[in-house]
């Protein structure tokens, strides 16, 4: 039998991709996707052909847990990157990319995104100044994002930035490593979405 790495790891191997729920374990070689690309359990026995719907919704699936939302306001954000001029799928994943919980995790200010969410709700951030609580916060174009003035919350960040320097790598956001703080610099655009999905599957589902 396989060894049990949690189900975090477990739904990474059944959707047969790396949805980085473990933080820097998913860098590793230590990587349940990368050490076993089968389907969780001991007998891989198979299903049929998966229908048309099978595979749309499974899509959906994988982008829901790569962001962490739940159905809700997965929708929401469906909604109104509909209401948005131009492709719908691209208009979604820009716009669940421009999270604020997606871009602590991309400047390395937390080792998860589910981190990141704690570190929100607990306070640590500042944005513009301002003391912001709201995972689903979408950063703007001159946007300034840093750990508030306290002692805690900067010695994680710089934890964390120590920890997970070598994952940032995202020109659409500037970082200072010393200060920390970052400044978004411009919004992303398809190429630099870090959600490996098909999106046009999302949306042929979602638009039914």
């Amino acid at each position: 039998m396989s060894k049990y790495t949690g189900p975090s790891c477990r739904l990474c191997r059944r959707e047969g991709t790396k949805l980085y729920l473990k933080g820097n374990r998913c860098f590793t070689v230590k990587c349940p996707v990368t050490k076993r690309k089968t389907v969780p359990g001991q007998h891989l026995w198979q299903r049929g052909k998966t229908s048309k719907y099978g595979v749309q919704f499974r899509e959906k699936q994988k982008l829901k847990r790569f962001y962490g939302l739940m159905e809700r306001p997965f929708r929401r954000f469906f909604g109104k990157a509909e209401r948005q001029k131009g492709n719908t799928g691209e208009n979604l994943l820009v716009l669940l990319e421009r999270r604020i919980d997606n871009v602590l995790y991309l400047l390395s200010f937390a080792a998860s995104r589910k981190e990141a969410k704690q570190i929100i709700g607990h306070g640590h951030i500042l944005v513009n100044g301002r003391r912001l609580d709201i995972p689903s916060y979408l950063v703007r174009v001159g946007d300034v994002i840093k750990p508030a003035a306290r002692k805690q919350s900067v010695d994680r960040i710089k934890t964390n930035l120590q920890s997970y320097s070598s994952r940032f790598d995202s020109k659409w956001l500037e970082l200072d490593k010393d200060t920390p703080q970052t400044k978004v610099i411009r919004l992303p655009v398809r190429e630099e979405v870090s959600a490996s999905v098909q999106e046009q599957l999302v949306v042929e589902l979602c638009s039914k």
